[in-house]
């Protein structure tokens, strides 16, 4: 029958072995993520639009930012729902109803009366031609 060190043992090596696994995977992908931007920086620079100085900081700083933790504002908080965001209908207010009505008469009525205003004067200044 083991004993407790015996798991102890077994629980820190298999704490190590996910431990060197996710650094061999995080490596793999900073690695190919280097190359990418690698790639990108070298396109520009061949397009002009960069020097290679300026290319070279643009990688490091691009590598700086993978390497650091995500801060709160870039991992959501909130677990997203399963289902869609239910969305309520409301009636409106009659009251609120009524004054939108007579308000949108009351600019009706205004805008009609400047286009006959303005047809009036396109008419006087065609007959002083």
């Amino acid at each position: 029958m083991p004993g407790f060190g015996d798991i102890v043992q077994k629980a820190f090596y298999l704490g190590v072995g996910l431990a060197s696994y996710a650094g061999e995977k995080a490596g793999g992908k900073l690695a190919e993520l280097r190359s990418q931007v690698q790639k990108l920086a070298d396109e520009m620079v061949a397009k002009g639009e960069m020097n290679t100085e300026e290319a070279r900081r643009f990688v490091e700083d691009m590598m700086k930012q993978a390497q650091q933790p995500p801060t709160p504002s870039e991992t959501p908080e909130k677990p997203q729902p399963s289902e869609p965001r239910r969305i309520e209908i409301l009636e409106e207010d009659e009251e609120a109803t009524v004054k939108e009505t007579s308000t949108s008469t009351e600019n009706v009525d205004h805008l009609r009366q400047q286009v006959l205003k303005l047809q009036e004067e396109l008419k006087k200044l065609q007959q002083d031609q």
